[in-house]
């Protein structure tokens, strides 16, 4: 029996463009985005290098304030945080799971995941016993005390995505999560990511290029150069 989906919005973008100004010249990187995710639904940003795939992902995140428009995360205006308080909003509130994995080569794989906890004011002994969970769920359980740089890309992979989760995020945000990976383990991790929208009632919003996660997807979101060229959703 599958999991009722609340389909409560928790992201949403409102007419946001973003420009970047460079000697006296103008670029404009995304223009008039509108567009919202809901809790249990994976969000598709789908299109190819320069389509402003990454960009929207950054807005959504706070790391970059729109030029026009409001991002709004759990109902809140980013924009109106200050730095400090945008960054413990975004701790708790979102988990990302990036290209290159972007785990500490000087910590364990336990440790990467207690980290991203014990920032947001967990407990070393919690943060130790659900970092041990996530990679139970994610079949990596027995990585806890290996290093990321004795690991293959696909066990990368599923760390990073542990390591998304550890603070229970209502919004994970992911950039080109199979790029780095082998097909059979590309295939893998798009399974995952569907998997946690549907099961656990996450908002998922992922960025590529990569069409086989269109079977994945809720919301397939099509870009080129900046702009929403299409927009589609899962019957």
């Amino acid at each position: 029996m599958n999991p009722v989906k609340s389909h409560e919005t928790v992201l949403e973008m409102d007419d946001v463009s973003k420009s970047f100004t460079s000697n006296a010249q103008s670029t404009h990187a995304v223009c008039n985005i509108c567009l919202e995710a809901k809790r249990g639904e994976l969000v598709l940003l789908l299109g190819p290098s320069g389509s402003g795939k990454t960009t929207i992902l950054t807005l959504m995140a706070g790391f970059l304030r729109p030029t026009s428009g409001e991002v709004r995360l759990l109902g809140c205006d980013v924009g109106n945080y200050r730095p400090d308080d945008l960054q413990r909003f975004r701790a708790r509130s979102m988990g990302f799971v990036f290209q290159n994995f972007l785990l500490i080569d000087t910590l364990t794989v336990r440790e990467n995941i207690m980290l991203v906890q014990e920032f947001c004011g967990t407990a070393r002994k919690a943060a130790r016993t659900k970092a041990d969970f996530l990679l139970q769920q994610l079949e990596v359980a027995h990585l806890g005390s290996r290093f990321p740089a004795t690991l293959s890309q696909g066990e990368k992979q599923r760390v990073a995505i542990a390591r998304a989760l550890a603070n229970d995020p209502d919004v994970i945000l992911a950039d080109e999560p199979t790029a780095s990976l082998e097909s059979a383990q590309a295939v893998e991790i798009i399974g995952i990511l569907g998997r946690l929208a549907a099961e656990q009632d996450r908002c998922i919003v992922a960025a590529s290029h990569d069409g086989r996660l269109r079977d994945h997807a809720d919301t397939i979101v099509s870009l080129r150069d900046g702009r929403i060229v299409n927009m589609t959703h899962a019957v």
